[in-house]
């Protein structure tokens, strides 16, 4: 997103300057009238020449580890009694990553030239989402930044947490697939030609059925490698762009919500993003229409989103919240039973989190067992691979040897 540094009058009619992310000028312009700020000049910032702008190669974002300590710290430091731009300022001198750095330095600064802080952290969206910005806005408002910011933290890392452990149980099998595929493509591109020539040679070219599909193979894959490599990068540079726009999420979601085991860990997930992001936010007092859409498009799943702030719409129309969640596809029928009971008793924040916890547990349960379960299939499956092109090489020199 396209950068545009600003010169702007605030209501106490200083000249307040910085830089913002925008899609356009006029993006930019409604950004700062937010801010309640009236923009004198505003100017795309222009990349400086030799400045090579490669994704990978660039740090652009913050890990949600320093995003959750500096959380924490700032909580600490705010419930001392330490001032919100002194805390500010000793957080930007202790953070390690350069590129956090530099975002604190401006939220600092524009926090001391009197902007909120919530205001401050929403110029810099790609590193502070809008649970974060909300929440902040609505602990400025009851004055309970220091517990808005430990219930920020707390939802980061088990956020945090439930990814790291999906990860990390995922990690194997993945590993397993990359073998499995290399180890292929090595029999077929180096083993097999050269004992398939040695086979035909001996055998006169009356080789088995088996064989010669592997043997196929082979000459496919070694005849026409330009194309597979072309296919493979074009694919994965499609998917990845794919991936980038809304209908390309729409349909990578769906898919995942049909997948058997892994629709089971994705609703999970979902479920108990939901509940701990949901209730966080009611607990900081933001309205229960904001909190569902600002929850919908926290959940991390588009098909989840479009039924949320369909919800938001009913609730808006008079109905309690637990009435959509009951005919949702993907919320099980406890969360909205759930939610029933904390709407009657006015305590919907307190059962959501008991909610958090359950799923947060099924999720840790459903993906051990899904790690479980694939480990012994594609050892199996890539055990039969290498099984069946041993068994078309094996298979000619052991007849070839009965005749001889």
């Amino acid at each position: 997103m396209p950068k545009f540094s600003y010169t702007a009058t605030g209501d106490d009619d200083k000249q307040h300057s910085g830089t913002l992310e925008a899609a356009d000028e006029n993006a930019a312009r409604s950004s700062l009238v937010r801010l309640k700020l009236k923009p004198i000049v505003i100017k795309k910032v222009q990349k400086k020449k030799g400045n090579l702008d490669i994704p990978f190669l660039t740090k652009s974002t913050v890990k949600s580890k320093d995003l959750v300590v500096f959380t924490r710290q700032l909580a600490t430091m705010i419930n001392a009694g330490v001032p919100l731009v002194r805390s500010l300022a000793t957080m930007q001198k202790q953070t390690e990553s350069e590129v956090f750095k530099t975002h604190l330095t401006e939220i600092s600064r524009d926090v001391e030239s009197g902007i909120a802080f919530a205001d401050a952290l929403e110029k810099h969206s790609k590193i502070f989402s809008p649970i974060y910005i909300n929440m902040i806005r609505a602990g400025e408002a009851g004055g309970i930044m220091d517990d808005i910011l430990k219930k920020l933290a707390v939802q980061q890392e088990k956020d945090a947490a439930i990814r790291a452990k999906f990860k990390s149980a995922m990690t194997y099998p993945l590993v397993l697939i990359g073998i499995t595929v290399s180890v292929f493509v090595m029999l077929m591109t180096v083993v097999v030609p050269k004992v398939g020539t040695i086979i035909a040679d001996l055998t006169g070219g009356d080789l088995p059925t088996m064989t010669k599909v592997m043997l196929g193979i082979s000459d496919f894959l070694l005849g026409f490698w330009y194309i597979h490599i072309v296919v493979t990068v074009g694919l994965a540079i499609y998917i990845k762009k794919s991936l980038g726009t809304k209908k390309g999420k729409e349909v990578r979601d769906r898919i995942l919500l049909k997948i058997p085991g892994i629709k089971l860990i994705v609703v999970k997930m979902v479920v108990a993003r939901f509940s701990r992001i949901f209730a966080s936010l009611m607990a900081s007092g933001v309205s229960v229409i904001e909190a569902i859409e600002i929850t919908a498009k926290a959940v991390g799943n588009s098909v989840v989103e479009k039924e949320l702030m369909a919800s938001a719409k009913e609730v808006a129309n008079g109905k309690q919240l637990s009435e959509p969640l009951s005919e949702s596809k993907v919320f099980p029928p406890i969360v909205s039973q759930m939610m029933a009971i904390g709407e009657e008793t006015g305590q919907s924040d307190t059962v959501l989190l008991k909610v958090a916890d359950f799923y947060e547990e099924e999720v840790d349960a459903a993906v051990e067992g899904l790690s479980s379960i694939l480990e012994p299939i594609l050892i199996v499956v890539m055990g039969g691979m290498v099984g069946l092109i041993s068994a078309s090489v094996i298979g000619p020199i052991s007849s070839l040897a009965n005749n001889i």
